[in-house]
């Protein structure tokens, strides 16, 4: 179970480069978690959903989908700027999630400026389970309201 977070109002002259995004941790990954995100992904490939596949292919059984993971930072972005702010976002993938891995999501802001008369800031992010194996590196940038408009 994820909390969720109440939407923060956050203006661009509030954020400084170097700020830390609040962490975002999440249950442990389970096998109804992946079952579900199968179906609503449309990704049915057996690795994400069936112990033997992955035992026979060297992965020690189940891994979550990469796209899971990428939601789970997705959701750190989201949760500091709010969904309507965020313009780009990407990452590269950088290890595989197993069943009972607790993801913990960060992020740093590294920019910010003025484009067209709107404060952009960029940032990246990770994703690491408990043992501090990164799962997911990315950026992203997101347009901030100012305070006076």
């Amino acid at each position: 179970m994820t909390t969720i977070q109440e939407p923060v109002r956050r203006y661009f002259e509030d954020v400084e480069v170097g700020e830390e995004l609040p962490s975002l941790v999440k249950e442990p990954v389970k096998h109804l978690q992946l079952v579900r995100y199968a179906g609503a992904s449309g990704d049915f490939n057996p690795l994400h959903t069936d112990p033997k596949v992955g035992e026979e292919i060297g992965t020690g059984g189940i891994i979550a989908h990469g796209m899971l993971i990428m939601g789970f930072v997705g959701q750190l972005i989201s949760d500091y700027v709010g969904p309507q702010a965020v313009r780009k976002f990407g990452v590269r993938f950088k290890g595989m999630t197993h069943l009972d891995d607790v993801i913990t999501c960060t992020g740093t802001v590294t920019g910010k400026h003025e484009e067209d008369g709107q404060g952009v800031i960029a940032g990246k992010v990770q994703a690491k389970d408990q043992t501090g194996d990164v799962k997911v590196v990315g950026t992203f940038t997101a347009v901030l309201p100012h305070r006076d408009a």
